[in-house]
């Protein structure tokens, strides 16, 4: 089915492409964040138990995961405020006009001779020369499958350096996607200098953006213009867990 957005431009609606990461009950989970593998168990009540394979009528199980260091998820600036504003229903669109570009990032030796790979203004400004869009999603390089079951603790994973805030501005960036833990350093002693200055907060807070992390984008998808579906799940939070999905470009020959 063609949906079509103006000026002869289209996209097919069964040329999705998800770029989630599943969440599952085992140690293959993708983690951040230092906490445990998601748990996903039958309920168990009076004697009942939510599951087939046990005896029970129906599976009937809970889980308990985490939605900033369990897989993809969308948050918003009450990831940083001292009110905790929630995340649902900023996503209030079907499709956000969106750029992919792949990154390098550069290596940083600290004064403690720890390594840092960083997203810096000199490592995308070539890739977004001259566009516009609503979202950005950041693919890192390496890009291996193995990003989808990764345990990130303390392995100090590649992040986004504040030289890029302005960029982001002048794209009309409003929704950030990025396949790593955080836009931050994993220890930068609570700084969060990314999520402030993307953010304004506290001077002036962007209630329109979000930040999308970990999600993961196949190498066989090309750098370049998409229509994004960023499907959030409802939860009355400052993250939720989502599934971004990208829909290629098509424009008619005449145009």
């Amino acid at each position: 089915m063609q949906l079509f957005l103006g000026n002869g431009t289209y996209v097919l609606t069964n040329e999705g492409i998800d770029c989630s990461i599943p969440l599952e009950g085992s140690e293959q989970n993708v983690r951040a964040w230092y906490v445990s593998p998601p748990v996903i168990e039958p309920v168990r009540e009076n004697g009942w138990v939510g599951a087939v394979a046990e005896g029970g009528s129906v599976n009937f199980r809970s889980i308990q995961f985490n939605p900033h260091g369990h897989g993809t998820h969308t948050e918003c600036l009450g990831h940083i405020t001292s009110e905790v504003h929630s995340v649902n229903g900023i996503v209030d669109k079907l499709l956000y006009h969106a750029v992919v570009i792949t990154v390098a990032p550069e290596i940083r030796v600290q004064a403690d001779g720890s390594v840092d790979r960083v997203i810096t203004a000199a490592t995308v400004s070539g890739l977004l020369k001259g566009l516009k869009s609503e979202a950005l999603l950041i693919r890192t390089l390496p890009n291996e499958a193995g990003k989808m079951h990764l345990n990130y603790s303390d392995t100090n994973p590649a992040y986004c350096d504040v030289d890029i805030l302005p960029l982001l501005d002048e794209l009309g960036i409003i929704h950030l996607l990025i396949d790593t833990p955080s836009v931050d350093r994993e220890k930068d002693g609570g700084e969060l200098a990314f999520h402030h200055g993307y953010w304004g907060v506290p001077d002036n807070q962007r209630f329109d953006r979000t930040i999308t992390e970990m999600i993961y984008i196949p190498d066989d998808v090309p750098d370049g213009e998409y229509m994004l579906n960023l499907q959030t799940a409802p939860f009355v939070n400052d993250a939720t867990p989502s599934r971004p999905v990208l829909f290629p470009l098509h424009r008619n020959a005449e145009d």
